[in-house]
């Protein structure tokens, strides 16, 4: 592995029940080690498998260190919370939270402006 790596990552996971919180589902990160040649990160990542690792360890206090991070995101929304559009009247037929109008008939195409529902 050694011979044709070129970075070397660690997959961790946090102990949610070490924690007085009420977290059951541990959280996974990927740290990637850096610093020295591709033998010895390989060697100092097998040295820390199934040992349980503190942030002390890892890193220093006032340390600069890059983070990239994904954002859960929001799913697919409807008009109404998406676009804040007001709620059709009570008795509007298949539903009440679509828009009533999408546009006119000409030009033939739904213009960018109008609210429709999407990834929020």
């Amino acid at each position: 592995m050694a011979k044709y790596c070129t970075v070397v990552r660690v997959l961790c996971h946090t102990q949610p029940k070490l924690f007085k919180l009420q977290e059951k589902k541990a959280h996974i990160m990927e740290v990637q080690i850096n610093g020295g040649e591709i033998a010895y990160k390989n060697t100092f990542a097998r040295s820390l498998l199934e040992k349980p690792i503190s942030v002390k360890d890892l890193f220093s206090e006032n340390e600069m260190i890059d983070i990239i991070g994904v954002s859960r995101g929001h799913g697919f929304k409807g008009e109404t919370y998406r676009w804040g559009t007001k709620k059709l009247p009570r008795k509007t037929h298949k539903g009440l939270r679509k828009g009533a109008c999408i546009g006119a008939w000409h030009p033939s195409k739904v213009c960018w402006s109008v609210p429709r529902a999407g990834q929020f």
